[in-house]
């Protein structure tokens, strides 16, 4: 069976911790990737099986980036720690991946109300138009929850540390030529109000990260 490492950005996630490592399939081994929580996620995540990897530098896109560099699996995921993603249905990124793709992204879709509130839905729609006139690639998200090989990830060089991990990801991924393909996967509404997009400022600081990948 294959093994994939499921890298989960964490940031005071302790409630949720459990119901998203409970689900993880047999073949996925959680990295759970301690940003600077202060209620205890490392010790849950632990206690869940989870290995805990601690990213000292702040920021979405460098807990990713340690995830990646801890991943010793030949394939990596991510996916957020909030319970707003099933690792239940990680085989079907997998199935896809195993079929050919290079990278899969997981597209959102949102299971009751508040699960992905319009203004965000919107500001996803525009990035994605907006890569697509960049790179060609064709999606209708730039989810959190991806599958790719560890060591093609790791050459890709991402640079972001932020917010803008994500889609420079996906635009380094068109740029090397990869194919990129894309999986229905359901979203729930997070556990806690988001670090990233939860604020005004943070939306700010998503679109201002993002504007920056975009125009490189």
């Amino acid at each position: 069976m294959t093994t994939v490492d499921v890298v989960l950005p964490c940031l005071d996630e302790a409630l949720a911790l459990p119901w998203v490592l409970s689900r993880m399939p047999s073949w996925a081994r959680p990295v759970v990737v301690d940003n600077g929580s202060v209620d205890g996620s490392p010790d849950v995540a632990r206690d869940h099986g989870a290995t805990v990897v601690v990213a000292a530098q702040r920021g979405y896109g460098a807990a990713c980036h340690a995830g990646l560099l801890a991943a010793t699996a030949d394939l990596v995921a991510f996916m957020d720690a909030d319970a707003s993603l099933d690792p239940s249905e990680l085989p079907r990124l997998l199935e896809a991946q195993l079929a050919g793709a290079d990278l899969v992204v997981g597209r959102r879709l949102p299971l009751g109300r508040g699960a992905w509130p319009w203004h965000l839905r919107v500001a996803n729609r525009v990035v994605a138009h907006r890569l697509g006139r960049r790179t060609g690639l064709r999606l209708k998200d730039i989810g959190p929850m991806r599958l790719g090989r560890t060591v093609d990830l790791l050459a890709l060089g991402v640079e972001d540390r932020r917010s803008g991990y994500p889609l420079e990801v996906l635009v380094r991924a068109a740029e090397a030529g990869w194919t990129v393909a894309e999986v229905g996967v359901t979203y729930r509404p997070r556990s806690g109000r988001s670090k990233v997009t939860g604020t005004p400022l943070g939306v700010v600081r998503a679109v201002r990260d993002m504007s920056r990948v975009l125009a490189q």
